[in-house]
């Protein structure tokens, strides 16, 4: 009988790596996990330098027109000043408490941590930290890596990774690139007190999400200061005397300069494969090196699996945990009286932490038609309650697609306050199949800004 090292291998600490090593030691078997970054690695992206850090940043961004919108409300004194230093200090402490907790759980639950970069030998081979192991199954979670294009002048750009710890602050921010990460930085800067320019080649950002949202959140972003440059390409960046230097090409071809003290290039993520042997060991890889997996995460080496951002999926968090679980179910059986796990793809909410806030669920105005046919739109744009004393000019847009066949709702999309929040509640409503109807006949919580999707009766548009 072929003996092994361990029965789960898992390459890379981050959320999915993390829940399905110690989900799977929880089942009693054996299980190692290699983390290059050590323990201040565990967590991944999400936890170290993505949506935890950035939803800090985030809360941050917002006390300075929070403390000009409260002279409406009687509140008077001097406008407070941000400390650049505090504020990094208090979120390394912060990550490194929640560090700590990822590697608490893994001992506790019996995993053995490796704090070394580990290499795929075979299909069932690692070698890590100078050990050659035999392993029953390998998960492959090491997620992605910031993407920047090939122009002269990188060496001088930032990266997603890096902006947290920027020294010192910089007084003018160019953020290149029109994607979530693009966009929520360039409003977290901007509400820090930075001169924001982001800059995207193509016509409006936030490509994929539905057309209303886009140019609403664009405008909103607009009104708070960031200067939006739609159509625009960076064709080369140069270090200055006082400053970095950025060539622009405009729509029509006219080349024109920007000066910034720092240029953050968000311009995508790619699967964080090189250097793994993922390719020698017979597994097959997508164009942008993405590892091909089946419904239940297996490559096409069948000992291998991989979850979370190094596949080519939806790239969430809550997602890679998804996905640890199906593969811990179908290796090592579901917890008693529980069936095994699939994951679906529908109705998965998700939010842009844009200022303000993105919360959507379902498919777009432009998508739906795609998949249900005939649908019919709801919208409402209104002036919160808050700011009709509280001097912000900004606005709240709500929305629903319903299917014309069924009467369900399927996209729901909301640019305001707390969007994140407000949908998380409706996913579930959604999943379970919820009709306009069912919306229609639900009491509103009033006044909020939510129960506006449950007031609304007239359609815009068929």
């Amino acid at each position: 009988m072929e003996t092994f090292d361990f029965d789960l291998f898992v390459i890379g600490g981050g959320s999915g790596g993390v829940r399905a090593a110690r989900m799977a030691a929880q089942r009693g078997v054996r299980v190692a996990l290699a983390e290059q970054g050590g323990t201040a690695g565990l967590g991944g992206t999400c936890v170290n330098v993505g949506c935890i850090p950035k939803k800090l940043y985030s809360y941050a961004a917002h006390y300075a027109e929070a403390f000009e919108e409260s002279h409406g409300f009687g509140w008077e004194g001097a406008a407070p000043t941000l400390n650049w230093n505090t504020l990094k200090s208090n979120r390394r402490k912060e990550i490194g408490r929640l560090n700590g907790i990822y590697s608490k759980l893994l001992t506790d639950a019996g995993v053995e941590v490796i704090n070394a970069r580990a290499q795929i030998a075979g299909a069932q081979q690692v070698d890590v930290d100078g050990r050659s192991l035999k392993v029953r199954h390998i998960l492959v979670a090491t997620g992605g890596t910031p993407f920047v294009p090939d122009i002269p002048g990188t060496e001088h750009v930032l990266v997603s990774d890096a902006i947290f710890d920027l020294d010192p602050f910089p007084r003018r921010l160019v953020v290149v690139g029109g994607g979530y990460i693009a966009s929520e930085f360039a409003s977290i800067f901007n509400g820090l007190g930075a001169q924001v320019t982001q800059l995207y080649r193509g016509e409006q950002i936030l490509r994929g999400f539905d057309d209303d949202v886009r140019h609403f959140v664009a405008a909103e972003m607009r009104k708070t200061g960031v200067d939006l440059r739609l159509g625009a390409d960076v064709v080369s960046i140069a270090k200055g005397p006082q400053s970095l230097d950025i060539a622009i090409k405009d729509s029509t071809g006219a080349l024109s300069t920007l000066q910034a003290d720092a240029v953050l290039y968000a311009t995508g993520r790619v699967p964080n494969v090189r250097g793994l042997g993922l390719e020698a060991a017979g597994v097959k890889l997508g164009w942008d090196g993405a590892v091909e997996v089946d419904e239940n995460y297996r490559s096409t080496v069948p000992s291998i699996y991989a979850v979370g951002d190094v596949t080519d999926r939806i790239q969430l968090t809550p997602v890679a945990l998804a996905q640890a679980m199906v593969v811990v179910d179908q290796l090592f059986g579901p917890a008693k009286g529980k069936p095994a796990r699939s994951m679906s793809y529908e109705f998965i909410p998700t939010a842009v932490f844009t200022h303000p806030n993105i919360g959507t669920v379902g498919h777009s105005e432009q998508d739906a038609p795609k998949h249900y046919g005939a649908v019919t739109i709801y919208r409402s744009e209104f002036r919160p309650l808050k700011h009709t004393i509280s001097g912000s000019s900004e606005r709240t847009l709500m929305k629903l697609v319903v299917e014309d066949a069924t009467d369900r709702v399927v996209g729901l999309h909301m640019v305001g306050p707390d969007a994140g929040e407000i949908v998380q509640g409706f996913a579930v409503a959604m999943k379970a199949g919820a009709t306009k109807a069912i919306f229609d006949s639900t009491i509103g919580i009033h006044p909020t800004a939510a129960e506006e999707f449950v007031t609304m009766r007239e359609p815009v548009s068929r």
